[in-house]
């Protein structure tokens, strides 16, 4: 049998993507001439790679994100040597959604990183089956792609702890979403384990925000803040600010006040990676 576009949904190119949709038109057009200077029709190729001909021409023409087992079989099938392969890095970026791979690459260049999370895990602390179990609890409901497609999105973004030298990067999470048990007991206490491995790190604060507290100004939702080499800030704030990112300094400033004040009426590190330790004790 071979692959159609009903087998494949969730790969069409984002026309607001400029980068994106300029990175698959690209490689189509590569895969057309490879697939023409050695006489194959698209018919015959498909066939060759397992695809049925109208998905092929939609891929050469640069209306589908081609898989990267298509772009190995190509390869293999075409003789490029290597050269259809290698294009997978960029292809595998365009599956990401714009906002997380722009997102993804201010925290790539950010020298430190503050962020609050009131109602989940934040995205950067979350293992695989939890941010899988998160993703689907969406309603409406994502397709099995879609959501592979969001969870390869959130877990690239984790890159930033592989970093030399490392960010400084701080988080706040709230006590209630360390306690729901997303994705059944053992997804959640791996989640646990893993809340306690990166905030051992040298580089790394983890702070937990008691539900029996006070009112504190990250009651409208998360704040993130991130800080360059170059002095240059960036950060991004539901509620007033809706999630924009935002540069401009008097805004900055006022969320600065705000994550810092929520820091400060947290739990100590210290404090907060024992309350975790007692979680995972208590089951």
């Amino acid at each position: 049998m071979l692959r159609t576009e009903a087998d494949e949904p969730g790969w069409e190119v984002d026309p607001d993507d400029e980068w994106g949709v300029a990175v698959v038109a690209t490689v189509g057009r590569q895969l057309k001439l490879r697939r023409e200077a050695v006489g194959m029709r698209a018919g015959e190729f498909g066939r060759a790679v397992g695809y049925g001909e109208d998905l092929v021409y939609k891929i050469e023409s640069g209306k589908r994100i081609p898989r990267q087992e298509y772009l190995d079989r190509a390869d293999e099938v075409l003789g490029a040597g290597g050269l259809l392969a290698a294009m997978k890095e960029d292809v595998a970026k365009v599956r990401y959604p714009k906002k997380v791979r722009d997102l993804a690459q201010m925290e790539a260049r950010a020298v430190e990183i503050g962020v609050y999370e009131c109602n989940i895990i934040a995205g950067l602390l979350q293992t695989p089956e939890h941010a899988r179990a998160v993703i689907k609890a969406a309603q409406p409901p994502y397709s099995l792609d879609d959501v592979e497609r969001m969870v390869a999105a959130r877990l690239a973004r984790q890159s930033v702890f592989d970093r030399d030298p490392a960010p400084s990067i701080h988080f706040v999470l709230e006590e209630a979403p360390l306690r729901r048990q997303v994705g059944g007991t053992m997804v959640w206490r791996r989640q646990l384990e893993r809340l306690l491995e990166v905030g051992r790190l040298h580089y790394v604060t983890l702070q937990v925000m008691p539900t029996n507290t006070e009112p504190h100004p990250g009651l409208d939702g998360r704040i993130e803040l991130l800080k360059f080499p170059d002095g240059a800030a960036a950060g991004r704030s539901d509620g007033a600010f809706n999630g924009r990112p935002i540069t401009d300094p008097k805004q900055l400033r006022i969320l600065e006040l705000r994550y810092g004040t929520i820091r400060a009426q947290a739990l100590s590190s210290r404090e907060s990676l024992a309350f975790i330790e007692q979680l995972l004790g208590d089951t």
